[in-house]
């Protein structure tokens, strides 16, 4: 196959901030071609977790997301801190803090991109099962949410009604009902 990749050449910081940051590339295609400017942002990695109770019901979380204005249902989950040893351990201190609940067994399903055209990070997908409520949530300042229980039917018909709008979200629930055995293709 045919080698794609750019050269960057340049990199100029316009906007850092604690979760956003804003550059611009200059960049030389394989065939001499220069792209500039090329706007790239910058974020933490993300941790998403599609768990589930010890009785097997799936947890998910309801708040507001203000850039689209709508309150809607999401998967627990937020950015790995420069504190966390591993992508796990920055999943379960998510999980702990968002729901309460600690699990028996967190298991890696994927990977994928929001955008990687424009984005640099990576979201990574776990499969949490065994969940039970150790503690009350610790929030951060800037977020309300109210965890609910889903069976896998109520789940699947979630989905099939478009209720669940993140679509990283959804792709982490295509990777682990279908590792569960609760979707096949």
């Amino acid at each position: 196959m045919k080698d794609l990749s750019w050269k960057t050449l340049s990199s100029e910081y316009l906007f850092k901030d604690t979760w956003f940051t804003l550059r611009s590339d200059t960049c030389e295609t394989r065939d001499g071609r220069i792209i500039k400017p090329y706007y790239v942002y910058e974020f933490p990695t993300w941790v998403i977790a599609v768990a589930l109770t010890a009785d097997g019901k799936f947890i998910l979380e309801r708040q507001y997301r203000h850039a689209l204005g709508v309150t809607n249902l999401e998967l627990p989950g937020g950015c790995v801190d420069p504190t966390d040893p591993t992508l796990e351990s920055a999943l379960r201190r998510e999980l702990a803090e968002e729901t309460g609940y600690s699990f028996d067994t967190v298991e890696y399903i994927g990977k994928t991109s929001a955008n990687p055209s424009t984005n640099n990070n990576w979201a990574h997908f776990y499969l949490a099962t065994g969940g039970r409520k150790e503690q009350e949530q610790h929030l951060d300042f800037n977020e309300e949410i109210e965890v609910y229980l889903y069976s896998a039917d109520e789940l699947k018909q979630l989905l099939r009604e478009n209720g669940i709008v993140q679509s990283m979200h959804v792709t982490a629930l295509l990777y682990a009902l279908t590792r569960l055995g609760l979707l096949q293709w």
